[in-house]
């Protein structure tokens, strides 16, 4: 390999852009392919995207990954599986797949299977952290038995990255669980301010929440948490869905997970527009403008 690996991104939206932007300092060779470029729609905003941030963009998938190093797979986490299967036969003996889409432990393992007989070196990487804060820094977690050669690449590529001990799905399932959370708390203060704020008695309740929990500071987690929600929901409810089935294949009720896939999907397929020029404690109108959506929508919730 290089000093100056090829680096070949599938998929490349949110995760994808923010990495390449923080490698832009670092002169590499990016090369991208995303299914929205075959698209009339989405294809202009696709090359100019490549085009920010430094990226060869290719038309064919083959183009992309014929001669690169190591591939960084970006994708939603149902389409994930078929990434791996889809560069089957097009990449080099050892290039390095790393699999950094949310995926359920047993999705991932398969995708294994299938990428180290085609004579390729899975890895298990788990994002840990929203990526435009870190960019190409955000702290990933990565397992299996290609651990320490994807720890030297991905050091030399100047990321935060811990090897977790444990076979592939390991990272995976971390990731999954702290979903569990992190998802889970957007949906419950999506529910809980709605209500509140519906019932007239929003300010009290997140009054009462700030000294129960000091310091969580309420009104600017639940203004920020809304606008992940109207913004990424379904994304966002597509993992968590990978999530719900990580939660049953552990032998575990999953009617949480479920619960939370409902409130990010709902949200997040109305498209609102959450008013980026809020401050950050102006939890207040966001709420209103999705109450105001599910109110036109019929929704029965809240």
């Amino acid at each position: 390999m290089s000093a100056q690996p090829t680096v070949t991104f599938i998929g490349f939206g949110e995760a994808g852009a923010a990495f390449a932007q923080g490698w832009q300092e670092q002169h590499l060779n990016l090369k991208a392919f995303d299914i929205k470029t075959q698209s009339d729609a989405t294809r202009t905003e696709m090359l100019a995207r490549y085009e920010q941030f430094g990226v060869k963009g290719c038309d064919l998938l083959s183009d992309a990954v014929a001669d690169c190093d190591v591939i960084f797979s970006f994708v939603t986490a149902d389409q994930a599986h078929l990434a791996a299967k889809s560069v089957l036969g097009l990449c080099r003996p050892g290039t390095l797949f790393f699999d950094c889409n949310s995926c359920a432990p047993d999705t991932k393992r398969a995708s294994a299977k299938l990428i180290e007989a085609d004579g390729g070196r899975y890895v298990d990487v788990a994002v840990m952290a929203p990526v435009h804060a870190g960019l190409h820094r955000t702290k990933v977690h990565i397992c299996g038995p290609h651990d320490a050669e994807a720890h030297e690449l991905m050091q030399l590529l100047q990321m935060n990255v811990t090897i977790q001990q444990g076979d592939i799905g390991q990272a995976s399932a971390t990731k999954m669980v702290r979903s569990i959370m992190v998802k889970g708390l957007e949906a419950t203060i999506l529910e809980c301010v709605l209500s509140a704020r519906k019932a007239g008695v929003d300010e009290l309740v997140l009054e009462s929440l700030d000294q129960t929990y000091p310091g969580f500071n309420f009104r600017e987690k639940a203004n920020y948490m809304m606008e992940r929600v109207m913004v990424h929901g379904v994304r966002r409810a597509e993992e968590m869905r990978e999530v719900a089935l990580t939660v049953e294949q552990l032998g575990l009720d999953n009617h949480m997970s479920k619960a939370i896939v409902e409130w990010q999907q709902a949200v997040g397929e109305m498209k609102l527009d959450p008013d980026f020029e809020l401050g950050p404690e102006e939890y207040g109108p966001r709420a209103d403008i999705v109450l105001a959506a599910l109110q036109n929508d019929g929704s029965t919730k809240t």
